[in-house]
């Protein structure tokens, strides 16, 4: 239950707090809780969201406008055959534990991340590392085994940051990392808590205290917003709610763009979903800026493959197979599948998950495929859909920014399987020259549209709602996180 003060007691509230000695704790609100603290272990975003940057550090990182910035590394040179990168490590790092940060702890990170044994979600990013190497403490050499354009773009995933050998085992529930803020308590359920690193190497956090709270129904949340029981939401899920907090003067409404892709994903090994007539049918029994309208009153912009306008080298797809029943229905008999037919989708918890749900099924029941809508829970959503590829369709987030890899890696949850894809993919990932490099993610990008292995729905808009007196906070999200780092109470 989720206090709300009236709003009379709230003013006065607010008052005692400007009247007294200035704010130094934050209270952030996330929709969904993580299901462990690890970013290295598993591939939920909500991990990330609630680590990056604030408890662990990479040797690079991706700042608001999707810059790479040294991290724990400051700085870097490339080999002129593009195949060493040699890394010099800031001196006198330590994880909040107290241990050191060295280049013994780069290659652990790094090779743990490779082993057989890895549950690394994004393991396909550490595979063109050959070897890593320690010359001395301070400096490390990293050879690949091929160019890869985007080998330093991966490195600062959340994926990659650096783990301590001595508490990578606990770190799921018990998280040592080098960031601003350390953990101090996960009430499973309701909290993460985190504080100020008073030992931090760089420019130390902007407040005290932080504390996530995990509310994940929509009315609960801007009902806790308007209270002032959460400072914060940087990526709130009811946007049709955003009129009441427009009318407050004390909250601040942003609307900013993500790299996010919201994708209806489909099975490419199962049947009807492995042959690309159902697929294309699929797409164009789809009416995007209507899910768009009815999932996020209108915010959002329309994708036709698996990249978004904040990309670099985007093109728009979406005409490739544009909204048109009558030709999704020639599709479908085309591919022989008799009016009638049905198929599962299993649906996380987002609400882009479950309104989209029920709007496609709508529109798909139009042109006679009839849709099971069944919800999970996150944590079972990532074991039987994204882990075990049990699922026939589904809808998701992929918020990883310029993630055109999981298309080309050996075995991914929706199972598409070309090797013209894989060809123009490694082609990409090894070219040096710019021009040719924004060639080919075309070219990658207009094979995805063509081939229709998902439903390719729309670009993730960032609707964040905070407290008037902050700043710091990130307007648009280069990739899944809340770096908190910079935040910090004005007067």
């Amino acid at each position: 239950m989720h206090r709300i003060i009236a709003p009379c007691l709230a003013g006065v509230l607010a008052l005692g707090t400007a009247a007294g000695q200035a704010q130094t704790s934050l209270t952030v609100g996330e929709a969904l809780e993580p299901p462990g603290l690890d970013p290295t272990v598993a591939a939920a975003s909500a991990i990330r969201r609630v680590t990056y940057s604030n408890l662990f550090e990479g040797l690079v990182r991706i700042v608001e406008n999707g810059d790479i910035v040294p991290g724990l590394a400051e700085s870097w040179t490339v080999s002129d055959d593009a195949l060493t990168y040699t890394f010099k490590l800031r001196n006198g790092v330590k994880f909040h534990d107290g241990a050191a940060f060295d280049c013994s702890v780069v290659k652990f990170s790094y090779e743990r991340a490779v082993a057989p044994e890895s549950t690394n979600a994004q393991k396909g990013l550490f595979a063109p590392i050959a070897s890593t190497e320690c010359p001395d403490p301070l400096t490390a050499v990293v050879t690949l085994n091929r160019p890869s354009s985007t080998f330093l773009f991966g490195m600062a995933w959340g994926d990659a940051v650096m783990v301590h050998p001595d508490s990578a085992a606990t770190n799921k529930t018990n998280p040592v990392g080098t960031g601003p803020f350390r953990f101090t308590r996960w009430v499973q359920g309701d909290r993460v808590e985190m504080e100020k690193n008073p030992d931090y190497w760089g420019t130390p956090a902007g407040v005290d205290k932080v504390t996530i709270k995990f509310i994940q129904d929509p009315s609960a949340a801007a009902a806790a917003v308007l209270a002032g029981d959460i400072d914060v939401f940087a990526e709130f899920q009811a946007p049709e709610l955003l009129n009441r907090f427009r009318d407050d003067q004390n909250l601040h409404v942003e609307v900013g763009t993500t790299a996010g892709k919201v994708v209806m994903s489909l099975n490419n090994a199962r049947a009807p979903f492995s042959d690309p007539r159902f697929r294309q049918a699929l797409t164009h029994a789809i009416d995007r800026n209507v899910v768009i309208e009815a999932i996020s009153s209108g915010h959002g912009v329309p994708v036709g493959s698996h990249y978004t306008p904040v990309d670099p080298g985007y093109i728009d797809l979406t005409g490739t197979y544009p909204y048109d029943p009558e030709k999704a229905r020639a599709l479908l008999a085309e591919a022989g599948i008799a009016p009638g037919t049905s198929f599962t989708m299993t649906l996380p918890p987002p609400a882009y998950s479950r309104r989209g749900g029920e709007v496609i099924a709508a529109m798909l029941a139009e042109v006679g495929l009839n849709v099971n809508l069944v919800p999970i829970e996150f944590p079972q959503w990532l074991e039987q859909v994204f882990t075990n590829a049990d699922y026939e369709a589904t809808i998701i987030g992929h918020t990883e920014a310029r993630d055109l890899d999981i298309y080309a890696r050996d075995k991914y949850y929706f199972n598409y399987d070309s090797p013209e894809y894989k060809a123009l993919y490694k082609a990409y990932t090894e070219a040096t020259d710019e021009a040719e490099r924004l060639d080919l993610i075309g070219q990658l990008q207009t094979k995805l549209a063509q081939d229709a292995p998902n439903v390719f729905l729309y670009a993730l808009p960032k609707i964040g709602v905070w407290n008037a007196k902050l700043e710091g906070l990130w307007k648009n999200l280069p990739l899944p996180a809340n770096d908190l780092t910079q935040v910090r109470w004005t007067n």
